[in-house]
C-alpha cells in the first residue's frame, strides 16, 4: 500500500508535542527530549513541563534538589492528613450527640478535599518519575526516604497505595 498518497496534504507540523516538522523551524533555543527507555543522559531533559528544562549542571543539581523537597513535601502532606483524621475523630467524640453528624460530615468534606490533593500530588510525582531519567528517579526515592524519615515516624514503612 502506498502511504504517500495517504499523507498528501496533511501538515505534520507542531501538533502540540513540541517536535514540529522534525527540525528546528522556530529557532527554539532548547528542545525537550521524551525518553521512553531508562537513561542517565540529561541532554534536553525536561521535567513534566517545557519550562522545567535542564540545560546545565547547575540546573540539574537544583532540579534534583527541588524534586527531593517536593517528594518529601508529599510525605509531610500525608502526615498532616493523618493528624487531621485523628483530631477530627477525637473532636467528633467530644461534641454533643446531636452535633456529631454535622461535625463528622464537615470533617468528611475536608478529608475528601485533602484526599484529592494527595492523589494529584502523587500522580505529579509519578509523572516526574516517568521521565525515565536515572538521576530524577533516584531523587524521587531520596525525597520519599527523607520525607518518611522526617514526617513518617507514626506510620509503618509499608505503603497503602500502588502509586506513590
Amino acid at each position: 500500500m502506498d502511504h504517500h498518497a495517504h499523507h498528501m496534504g496533511m501538515d505534520h507540523g507542531d501538533m502540540g508535542g513540541g517536535h514540529g516538522g522534525h527540525g528546528d523551524m522556530g529557532g527554539d533555543a532548547h528542545k525537550c527530549s521524551m525518553n521512553m527507555l531508562f537513561t542517565w543522559d540529561t541532554k534536553d531533559l525536561c521535567i513534566v513541563y517545557r519550562w522545567w528544562h535542564v540545560d546545565s549542571t547547575l540546573s540539574l543539581i537544583l532540579s534534583l534538589f527541588a524534586i527531593v523537597v517536593l517528594v518529601a513535601g508529599y510525605e509531610a502532606l500525608r502526615e498532616g492528613i493523618r493528624k487531621f483524621e485523628v483530631a477530627s475523630a477525637k473532636r467528633a467524640e467530644t461534641v454533643p450527640r446531636q452535633n456529631r453528624v454535622e461535625v463528622t460530615r464537615r470533617a468528611h468534606i475536608i478529608k475528601s478535599v485533602l484526599y484529592g490533593m494527595q492523589n494529584f500530588y502523587a500522580f505529579m510525582i509519578m509523572l516526574i518519575f516517568m521521565t525515565y531519567n536515572g538521576w530524577v528517579m533516584v531523587s524521587v526515592s531520596v525525597g520519599a526516604a527523607l520525607g518518611y524519615l522526617v514526617f513518617g515516624g507514626s506510620t509503618t514503612a509499608t505503603k497503602d497505595t500502588a502509586c506513590h
